[in-house]
């Protein structure tokens, strides 16, 4: 990538605004150019706390202040990088901001976002021509981090180095560094695929949040194939409704947004449907209820030691045993299968034996260590992933099903009665406690989950706030042939309390108390 097209990348947002208002010191749109074409620009900066000399810094939106805080920290970033940066690019309106003092180019172009993530990577082209790896995303309320993880698991087992970015950490596999978000800002994304392509990955698969996809954070990755697990009940704190929802995630196959799609896999199952136009590439649909589908499970034959399946796919027909517990780990194996094959057709005959060396994602249906009854960490924080694991495991129980769950605080609250319905209508026994209560109250959260409640109800619920001593509760009182679910938190090695992250683990709590009570 030269600095040419660099320019030519900006003059595309441009077009697409008609409109661009410059500040102090350019005299033409040239002089912004000026140090990107004669390489004095070091990097692009998102965040003004980390500018160092001679970056451009990117001054973007916040989509969670109103208009008027928006701009007053506009303004603040501004004079933090004034002496520092390079220049100044933003989608505010030059008008709104006080440039007072500030000598450096500053140039508004509001639809910068859907350029930003070709601007960076070319940037990092200028340095040093490193391919990209390929990259398959994944979107859908639940099933995004165990997909990408099979997903990466089956490439890596064939040959191909892959890595991973998620909720569950960035970085090949067994060398996960834990991120603050499902997918990091358009920066991050593309610094951590110029890492991975130096370090000889060739693929990276990635979880594609509808924040991500709404905010532009994966603008110029190129996506070969994009895979769409389910949508359910989650994020309406943030979507409008469930169709802005929907059409958030739509956007991971539109060939408009992501020019290097190959192929889409698709839940034929779901209950939403992303869209119902042929697309210009191949889709490939997965399920376990339409015999027409791609990728059909004719049979499957579940346990607490995994599932046999016997799926047709559109290599034939395959006889695989996954490791993987739970029905709804069908359909993430299935779209991994669809999405891998989707690349790498060749491999077919070989993909059953790749099949039963997978290991689950940390924290997902993750089965702890026993001598009596099964304990399971999962963290299903939706009620339709509350759901789907219950039911999976009521099945296979002989005992109790026993339900260990709460909710998270500052998020959306119209699914917290949900969530307790969902434990009620498939457990025998729920104890509601606290999941990350962030600047709630946990007591407010608790009331909250109780809405809507018969006395029927809570004869068949226990609440302690407390999650350590809820876990404790749990496994103190499970008999032998009894299944106990602890949901929420998952692969969380922490708990938010009033801004503060508290070491909390999930997994090592339950090993401490399956050893203090022998079980």
């Amino acid at each position: 990538m030269s600095p040419v097209s660099i320019r030519q990348i900006i003059e595309q947002a441009i077009a697409k605004d008609h409109t661009v208002a410059a500040s102090v010191g350019m005299a033409t749109l040239s002089d912004w150019f000026a140090p990107i074409l004669s390489h004095k620009m070091a990097n692009f900066c998102l965040d003004s706390r980390k500018i160092s000399t001679d970056d451009g810094f990117v001054l973007l939106k916040s989509t969670s202040q109103d208009t008027q805080a928006a701009i007053d920290s506009a303004n603040r970033y501004i004079q933090a990088v004034k002496d520092t940066a390079s220049f100044i690019i933003t989608e505010f309106d030059a008008d709104v901001l006080d440039l007072n003092g500030v000598s450096i180019p500053v140039v508004s172009v509001p639809a910068i976002r859907t350029v930003l993530g070709d601007l960076i990577a070319a940037r990092f082209q200028l340095d040093e021509s490193v391919p990209l790896p390929t990259v398959i995303a994944v979107t859908g309320t639940n099933g995004k981090t165990t997909v990408s993880q099979l997903i990466a698991q089956l490439c890596q087992l064939s040959g191909v180095p892959s890595a991973i970015m998620g909720t569950a950490g960035n970085g090949r596999l067994g060398q996960l560094v834990q991120s603050a978000n499902t997918t990091g800002d358009v920066l991050m994304v593309h610094e951590f695929l110029y890492q991975m392509a130096k370090d000889g990955v060739k693929l990276v698969a990635l979880e594609a949040s509808s924040h991500g996809l709404d905010q532009y954070r994966l603008q110029g990755v190129p996506v070969a194939v994009a895979v769409y697990t389910n949508l359910s009940h989650d994020h309406l704190d943030y979507h409008r409704d469930m169709d802005d929802y929907r059409d958030a995630k739509a956007k991971l196959f539109e060939p408009t947004l992501f020019p290097t799609l190959q192929a889409g896999v698709i839940n034929a199952d779901a209950e939403y449907q992303l869209f119902g136009d042929t697309k210009s590439y191949p889709i490939y649909r997965y399920s376990q209820n339409d015999s027409t589908a791609e990728y059909y499970a004719k049979t499957v034959q579940p346990s607490l030691d995994g599932v046999a399946i016997d799926v047709n796919t559109v290599h034939g027909e395959m006889m695989v045993h996954s490791p993987l517990l739970g029905l709804f780990n069908v359909d993430n194996l299935m779209a991994s299968m669809a999405a891998f094959l989707a690349l790498y057709p060749q491999k077919a005959d070989t993909l059953p034996t790749y099949i039963t060396q997978l290991v689950g994602a940390r924290g997902r249906m993750q089965r702890a260590v026993s001598q009596t009854g099964s304990f399971i960490v999962d963290y299903a924080h939706t009620p339709d992933a509350l759901v789907q694991v219950l039911s999976s495991l009521r099945k296979h129980c002989d005992g109790k099903l026993i339900a260990v769950f709460g909710c998270g605080g500052d998020r959306d609250r119209t699914k917290r009665p949900l969530m307790t319905r969902a434990g009620l209508d498939f457990a025998d026994h729920v104890i509601l406690t606290a999941d990350n209560p962030r600047s709630e109250e946990p007591s407010a959260i608790l009331k909250d989950m109780q809405q809507g409640l018969s006395c029927e109800d809570h004869y068949k619920i226990t609440i302690e706030a407390d999650r350590k001593k809820a876990i404790e509760l749990a496994v103190r009182t499970a008999c032998a042939n009894d299944i106990v679910v602890i949901a929420g938190k998952g692969h969380e090695t922490y708990q938010e309390i009033k801004g503060v992250r508290y070491d909390f683990d999930d997994m090592a709590i339950l090993d401490d108390y399956l050893a203090k009570y022998g079980k």
